[in-house]
């Protein structure tokens, strides 16, 4: 059969000047692979991604047999992220690492070589299920979901730090030391003067916590990177920010303020306790987290949030426009409210607030 694929999405698909993807590149891609593929149909782009596109698209196999796929690419001409992997390609390495080792993860299809015309990056299995955090914790379905997420949660990323093999990956390494050397050279570099991160920056240079191991991490394990189905957690997306450095990083990322969506009474994700995420982690085989640590790492991840936050400002006056970076930025000021909250728990200004 001759070979067919669908024509690029209209650009009201996408975003203003996002390059469409190439369907006959794709589907010799599916072929290199081994797949018996006969055509890409009904490709399009979906929404969110802020820093990777995604497409949906289903591949044509013989006997008529149809398999729903997602593109996950690295868009022609954005910079890629500094603190990111050298490749999309590069992650599904990392996605099949993750999927021997019992992480929930969409099963990754075929690659995209390199310098194939569709672009830099790799497809992988359609999952069903819920990522947008306002909805994981507001939807009855996801009830019984929610009930047991956060030890889920936990369970997972112990299996993820138990992972070996990565060393051959060239991931990047920091232990709490080069992590914060990190945030505040791009706080610094942001150009912005926030008071609250210099005394946050203070603190953490005056209390940091001794390391002891350094594991593989996800580097972003947070709602709206988490698939939640009726029956749980389905999936974990997004690997781009993965590095080696201690397992607090993760914990304490899932735990930011800033994903708790009106629920401050559930720190992970606005939908556990952290007793049942360190509870699943340390059953799962885990290291036993040390409180002082965690709270440290969750901290410097406020801050983390709070810095990016201001980076997306910073990339928006400077002329990258557009509503989700506008959205974002103003998130910075939240993070110093929360830190002040975390670093002055006890100051009485705090009684005049709730008494107001």
């Amino acid at each position: 059969m001759a070979d067919t694929a669908s024509p690029p999405p209209p650009a009201a698909l996408g975003s203003a000047g996002v390059a469409p993807v190439d369907g006959l590149a794709l589907l010799q891609a599916a072929r290199d692979s081994g797949m018996a593929a006969l055509a890409v149909e009904n490709l399009a782009r979906l929404g969110g991604g802020a820093s990777k596109d995604m497409w949906r698209f289903d591949l044509v196999l013989e006997r008529g047999e149809r398999r729903a796929l997602v593109l996950r690419r690295q868009p022609p001409g954005r910079p890629r992220s500094t603190q990111g992997l050298p490749s999309v390609a590069a992650e599904a390495a990392l996605v099949r690492l993750a999927d021997a080792a019992g992480v929930p993860v969409p099963q990754v299809a075929f690659e995209l070589p390199e310098s194939s015309p569709a672009g830099d990056g790799y497809a992988m299995e359609q999952v069903a299920g819920e990522t947008v955090g306002s909805r994981v914790l507001r939807l009855p379905e996801l009830a019984a979901a929610r009930a047991g997420l956060a030890r889920t949660c936990g369970e997972v990323l112990a299996r993820l730090h138990g992972v070996k093999g990565h060393e051959a990956l060239g991931l990047r390494s920091q232990g709490p030391v080069e992590a914060l050397d990190a945030l505040e050279a791009r706080h610094r570099q942001t150009g912005q003067d926030r008071p609250v991160f210099e005394y946050a920056l203070r603190w953490l240079r005056s209390a940091m916590p001794n390391e002891a191991t350094r594991v593989l991490l996800h580097g972003d394990f947070r709602t709206g990177n988490l698939v939640v189905g009726p029956k749980g957690l389905v999936a974990v997306l997004d690997w781009e920010l993965a590095h080696v450095g201690p397992p607090e990083y993760d914990l304490a990322w899932l735990c930011v303020p800033s994903w708790r969506f009106q629920r401050p009474d559930l720190p992970v994700g606005g939908f556990g306790a952290r007793e049942d995420l360190l509870a699943g982690y340390e059953a799962a085989g885990g290291t036993p987290v040390d409180p002082g640590a965690l709270h440290w790492w969750e901290v410097f991840q406020t801050m983390n949030w709070g810095v990016m936050c201001a980076g997306a400002a910073k990339a928006f006056m400077d002329g990258a426009r557009s509503v989700e970076g506008a959205v974002i930025a103003r998130r910075a000021s939240e993070t110093e409210f929360d830190l002040m909250r975390m670093l002055a728990a006890d100051h009485p200004a705090w009684e005049t607030v709730h008494a107001g």
